[in-house]
């Protein structure tokens, strides 16, 4: 499906917020995790393992490991996500490399988890707002999504991440590597959930259109989320209204979002917080 064309400078503030987050995500990991041996997950815990094993730059290694995913999702991504994530991938493997660098802030693991668990969340969450990635897990999980989308993303990334922090466990010959890792992983989830969409659930929106059926093609087309039409009628216009259902998961939510106001700016959107989903694209029982 085509992409939209999108405003300027609607790009160049989301290129910055890319940016910004790119940069605190580094600060993160250079200055915190990276120092203590402790992992974020995903190609960061590989590219930890690489920087002690081989003393290559992580964020050089980050960036090699990135490049394959990209190439590969060219197609299956739309051209502005694709152009935004490629700006998140490259400015935060400079970014980390040149704050490693610097001196560490602490070298105490329990005070670089919480912290640095807080400042990666941060940093990904003005990422996810910007609608773009800095690669890694949650690019491979998008890619499985495409073909089974029944799984749901964040499991994949969660198993990727597990996986991930035990080759740091077994290489650092160090369980306390896992265990600080584990609790850094769960505060940047909490963090993201928090200042993303806040608390997590799945989530339920109403969006009320007089281009009900050009917003919804757009969501099946390029979010891979079904909706449903409810016939209403608007009690203050007298006029009939077909309301769109739509559930989907926290990432989701701001592309949705985009779509609907750029198809039709008067559009009227509810946002609500679904206790559980069973489903197809959802939980099975």
């Amino acid at each position: 499906m085509e992409e939209e064309k999108y405003n300027i400078k609607e790009i160049i503030f989301q290129i910055l917020e890319t940016i910004l987050g790119s940069l605190i995500i580094a600060i993160g990991i250079s200055l915190f995790l990276l120092p203590n041996q402790l992992s974020s997950g995903g190609i960061a815990g590989i590219a930890t393992i690489t920087y002690y094993l081989f003393n290559i730059p992580m964020g050089t290694t980050m960036l090699l490991i990135n490049v394959p995913l990209f190439v590969f999702l060219i197609f299956k991504i739309g051209k502005l996500f694709f152009l935004k994530s490629v700006v998140g991938t490259i400015f935060l493997s400079v970014f980390i490399d040149f704050f490693d660098k610097l001196q560490p802030l602490t070298e105490d693991r329990f005070l670089a988890c919480i912290y640095g668990g807080i400042i990666i969340g941060i940093g990904t969450a003005i990422i996810l707002k910007a609608d773009a990635s800095t690669g890694g897990s949650d690019l491979v999980g998008n890619v499985v999504k495409k073909y089974k989308p029944t799984i749901r993303v964040a499991n994949i990334i969660t198993m990727i991440d597990i996986v991930i922090v035990t080759l740091n466990m077994i290489f650092f010959r160090e369980i306390e590597v896992g265990l600080y890792s584990a609790i850094s992983i769960f505060i940047m989830g909490k963090i993201i959930d928090i200042l993303f969409e806040g608390i997590y659930f799945t989530k339920l929106m109403l969006i009320v259109s007089d281009k009900s059926e050009e917003i919804s093609k757009q969501i099946v087309g390029r979010v891979q989320r079904g909706v449903t039409g409810l016939f209403g009628k608007g009690m203050y216009s007298d006029k009939d209204k077909l309301v769109l259902m739509c559930a989907a998961s926290r990432g989701d939510i701001n592309h949705i979002k985009m779509i609907a106001k750029k198809i039709d700016p008067e559009c009227f959107i509810i946002v609500t917080n679904s206790r559980e989903v069973v489903g197809y694209g959802f939980k099975n029982i």
